[in-house]
This record gives C-alpha cells, structure tokens and sequence, in this order.
C-alpha cells in the first residue's frame, strides 16, 4: 500500500452565524479545493468552533426549514442541541453523541440549543455535514438515527487512545450508522504521542478536521487546533500522531459521480427536480412541523 499524501491544509473562514444559534466556519463548499464535485459525497461542512453563549429563557437556533436530496449529520462535541422533523424523528444529543437525519424525499426540521442547556449557557462545540443521497434514493422515505456516544463503535489504542466509529469501518469493524453510500466517518481521540494509522481506498475524498490539539501527518504535515486536511486521491495510507492530547474527525466517502445541483436546502440531480422540491414544499407534501 502507498502513502495518501495532503493535498493541502485549509485554516478556517471567518465565522458567521446560522441562525441565532450556531456561530459556524464553513469549509464546505470552500474554495476550488473543497467545492461539492471535489468532496463528494460530502457537500456541506459547517464547524462551531468553541463559543460560549450566555445563559438565555428564549430558544435560540434555526427554525422550521425544509431539506430534500441528502442527509445532515450533527455531531457534539460540547452543549446539547434539540431536533425535531415532520416525519417524526427527533431527540436530544449531548456531548459524543450524533444525530444522523435523512431528509430524502423530503422533510421539514427544526434545531436548538436544548432548553435546560439554554437556561445555563455554556461552550458549544459541533460539526454539522451534509451526506449527499445517490440518485435512485434521493426519493426514499426520511429516516432519523440518534446515536448515543455509548452506542457508538470504539476502538481501543492502548496507550495511544481511542477510534469511535460513527460510520463505515475502522479496523474491521462496522460503524453504528447505517449509510446509503461508502461513507467512513469517524473520531480518533488520541492521548499526547499518541499515533493511529488509516486506510481507505485511493478514489476516496478523504479529509480531517483538527477538533482539539495539534497532530502531525504522516510524519511530516503539520496541522493545528480547526484545520481541515485535505488528502490527494492517490494511495490509501496515512497515519496521524497528536504531538498533545487531541481529537480528530476522519472523513472519507467513495464520490457518487451524478450530477450535484444545489439550490437552497435542497440537493437534487438537476433544475428540474429542484422545481419539483420547491413545488412539494409550496403545497404541503413536507409535512407539517409547529414552529
């Protein structure tokens, strides 16, 4: 096997708010380097860095808004948000824990900062990415996946740490969400020295998001505290060694190659079906969701 090599290291955009409760870096889509086509399937990636909001008795989030053609995945790592869809799904995730919607044909959803959290305030923390659907399921019925950090897949590093496997495989063994494409998505939480290798196939979009700490590549490339990596699609090793106690989300998904046309919350194969999205919405057939 050869070495994946980084591509480039991308530091974060300034951040701006989602609605009133997400302060958000964007980095996908970014520059050429991190466009939809080149992250595929990955088409969105928004990242709270960490941000102390005030203790508040108003909610605070994003409000009712409709998503169609994907799926978003929310991952905490500090505060707690609530979800709720039209198709019924919804809970609460705290930190470690993952929501994993998906909207496919459809849905309307709602997420804030979770009402006894709110009350209090604190350092919120997470990631929220979008999973683009293949086209033949892009029409199939929405589904919600709460995972619960205990429920999550861990991988013990001895000394060097832990992996969590959200999705995909790590080591041989499976992830706890299940996917529509080959998607890995995954946590190393590595202790100071720590090293931990991986492996996917070279056609691969495969990227790292520096969440805490500062690691080293491949021996070589640094990356530090909020940086994305971007690895080349050539060779299907690489290994990450934290020089301080660090965590660090894995992204690596096999590219749909279909058509990607985006418009607003919706991520469809072409104008059409974008005018068919705004037309289901426009007469009700998202459901109904209280504000």
């Amino acid at each position: 096997m050869t070495t994946k090599k980084v591509e480039i290291i991308v530091p974060p955009k300034p951040a701006h708010f989602v609605g009133d409760g997400f302060r958000v870096h964007n980095f996908i889509p970014g520059s050429s380097h991190l466009s939809m086509k080149r992250m595929d399937p990955f088409i969105m990636f928004d990242y709270n860095s960490k941000f102390h909001f005030n203790g508040s008795e108003i909610p605070r989030g994003v409000g009712v808004h409709p998503h169609r053609g994907f799926e978003t995945v929310t991952i905490a790592y500090q505060g707690k948000v609530e979800h709720h869809d039209s198709a019924g799904g919804g809970g609460i995730i705290g930190e470690g824990d993952v929501q994993w919607m998906t909207a496919a044909k459809g849905v309307l959803h709602k997420e804030y900062h979770e009402k006894e959290w709110l009350k209090q305030g604190g350092i919120f923390q997470m990631v929220q990415l979008w999973v683009n659907l293949p086209a033949k399921d892009k029409m199939s019925p929405p589904k919600y996946q709460a995972l619960k950090n205990s429920e999550i897949q861990k991988i013990d590093l001895a000394e060097n740490g832990f992996v969590e496997i959200i999705a995909g495989e790590y080591q041989g063994v499976k992830g706890s969400a299940s996917t529509f494409s080959s998607v890995n998505l995954m946590n190393a939480k590595l202790k100071s020295g720590g090293k931990a290798e991986f492996n996917f196939p070279a056609n691969f979009n495969t990227a790292a998001l520096v969440i805490e700490g500062n690691i080293l590549v491949n021996g070589e490339e640094k990356a530090p505290t909020n940086h994305f990596v971007l690895f080349e699609n050539k060779g299907e090793n690489f290994t990450i060694e934290a020089t301080e106690d660090s965590v660090i989300l894995i992204l690596s998904g096999e590219p749909l190659n279909e058509p990607i046309f985006p418009h607003g919350p919706f991520v469809m194969n072409s104008r059409e079906e974008i005018m068919q999205a705004f037309e289901d919405f426009n007469t009700g057939k998202f459901g109904y969701l209280e504000d």
